[in-house]
């Protein structure tokens, strides 16, 4: 093993606009040189939902428009891509001095190929939402997530399988209520090796506990309408990786959001909200384009910066 070195480092809270309440990413701004054992080893230390290693981006993709390459790892393995640790690496690479090749996008290289990355004139960072396969899931595989999860087939509006890198089973539930009171068996879910997100929707007008904080959150993404109060309600169960649950996920969003506007059940501009379980305040912002592709953005504020010897 090469002597460890003084490595740039950085830790951004994402999806908030107040540091510790939203969903932090470590972020090692110098990878080079680092194996594939070492960048694990890391992000099994720091116990985060997903650590993130940037690198120069391969010739083919910075050809491409590729500003840098992210390899993205969970305590228990490697994403193809994630939505927070995106804004949040984005923000450190920015931070840090990075200079896009584009005047109005950042382009990020990762295994699920090139994400678009648009900067707003606040700040505010949104990914353009990854290709999302769907399909049916296997009844036996939904039947035991229902049990792990305590909840009865009657409470279950829609089920679909979500991939758009991670690979999610999502459950579209009958309240927010419900969502909110889940209390997992994180045993039995890691043992199905299942990630899990759940959502529900509010009715409109009816998020009297979140319409409160709606006008300060709703103006952090320039695309959704100051009046946009929170419409969804959202939950990320993801033992198969090492994290029982996290505390707000923009993969998750983003195929949430594809598959329930192609259903005709959410329309964009929208708000999500999630983390509130784990004294969080993670606040998620759909907007659509005018070619129909979805963004998904928010705040991201910088909590620690220095160097890490890895």
């Amino acid at each position: 093993m090469p002597a460890p070195r003084a490595r740039t480092f950085a830790q951004v809270d994402v999806f908030t606009q107040v540091a510790l309440r939203g969903n932090p990413v470590a972020v090692v701004l110098d990878g080079e040189g680092l194996d594939d054992a070492a960048m694990q080893a890391f992000a099994s230390w720091t116990q985060l939902s997903e650590t993130t290693f940037v690198l120069p981006p391969t010739p083919a993709a910075r050809a491409a428009g590729a500003d840098y390459q992210l390899r993205i790892f969970t305590p228990g393995g490697e994403l193809p891509f994630a939505g927070h640790p995106t804004l949040g690496s984005c923000h450190a690479w920015l931070a840090h001095g990075g200079k896009p090749q584009s005047a109005t996008h950042i382009v990020q290289e990762c295994k699920k190929g090139l994400v678009s990355i648009a900067r707003q004139g606040d700040g505010t960072l949104a990914f353009a939402a990854p290709a999302l396969a769907r399909s049916a899931p296997e009844p036996q595989l939904l039947a035991a997530v229902l049990q792990a999860l305590a909840l009865t087939p009657d409470r279950v509006i829609a089920a679909e399988q979500l991939d758009n890198g991670p690979l999610w089973l999502g459950l579209l539930l009958d309240s927010p209520e419900t969502v909110l009171a889940l209390d997992p068996d994180h045993a039995r879910l890691k043992a199905l090796g299942q990630k899990v997100g759940v959502a529900a929707l509010y009715p409109a007008g009816d998020a009297p506990a979140l319409i409160k904080r709606s006008s300060r959150e709703a103006r952090a993404f320039a695309q959704a309408p100051a009046r946009a109060a929170v419409q969804l309600e959202v939950r990320a169960f993801a033992a198969a990786t090492g994290i029982n649950e996290d505390p707000v996920t923009g993969s998750l969003n983003a195929s949430l959001a594809q598959w329930l506007i192609a259903e005709g059940r959410l329309q964009a501009p929208y708000v999500a909200s999630q983390g509130s379980c784990l004294g969080r305040d993670g606040w998620v912002h759909v907007a659509a384009d005018e070619q129909g592709r979805l963004w998904i953005g928010g705040q991201t504020v910088g909590c620690i910066q220095g160097t890490v010897l890895l």
